[in-house]
């Protein structure tokens, strides 16, 4: 009986958990600020103890953790009003390199050390210093970096080439499923991916993994692999 609550609890504190996040947003790990880590983090230790500890009532548990998700959209909503509030509670951005300049002062405020600096440049691209004309750590813990001009990589613009439109590409098939609904964005239906399919020698939509169509109607077709294999790793 006990496995029973046990496992009861811990699907419905789940679920739970799951339509809250939705509410607060799709925000990813790197993109939070220190409110919404504290906030997550607290949510996280309810669904813990309401998973294993037999004292705490399912709906206490549950009520803790829609009073912090209304907190936080307490916050965020107050944030949008109120630029010293936001600055507060999600920071500034702090420049850490001006003029290919380490600024030591920048380093001291965000806690970092060169090392620290040497790794998220690497990271980003950056084996010299020398090559990096601005540094800038961000609210969300991320650094970014400005490239000195003779070290930004060229692009159509600077060489004057004129490139046709291409948007975005539609997945008209997906695991074998036609997607009847990209395919009306993009203002064709199922007749016309059957029949393209079929001049490329395709019959069985069944057997194809992915089809993507381009802007200018190209379909990338990626069949699934009906032989099991095992995934290569690098040592």
């Amino acid at each position: 009986m006990d496995l029973i609550n046990l496992i009861i609890k811990s699907v419905g504190s789940i679920v739970a958990l799951f339509f809250l996040t939705k509410l607060l947003g799709k925000k990813q790990i790197g993109q939070l600020n220190l409110f919404d880590y504290v906030i997550g983090i607290s949510i996280g230790n309810v669904v813990a103890e309401m998973s294993v500890n037999k004292e705490i009532i399912f709906w206490d548990g549950v009520i803790v953790m829609i009073v912090y998700t209304l907190i936080a959209l307490l916050i965020s909503y107050s944030t949008t009003k109120s630029m010293k509030l936001r600055r507060w509670i999600g920071g500034t951005p702090v420049v850490i390199i001006e003029n290919g300049k380490i600024i030591e002062a920048g380093l001291k405020k965000v806690k970092f050390d060169i090392n620290d600096l040497l790794e998220e440049a690497r990271i980003n691209g950056y084996f010299e210093l020398s090559e990096i004309e601005y540094g800038i750590m961000e609210a969300n813990g991320r650094v970014s970096f400005l490239p000195k001009s003779k070290y930004k990589p060229l692009t159509p613009n600077d060489m004057k080439l004129k490139l046709s439109y291409k948007g975005l590409t539609a997945n008209v098939v997906l695991d074998g499923v036609i997607m009847e609904k990209n395919l009306k964005y993009i203002e064709k239906d199922k007749k016309w991916l059957i029949t393209r399919l079929k001049k490329m020698g395709y019959e069985d939509i069944d057997k194809l993994l992915l089809v993507t169509c381009s802007t200018d109607e190209q379909l990338t077709i990626y069949e699934k692999d009906l032989k099991e294999q095992k995934p290569g790793c690098l040592e």
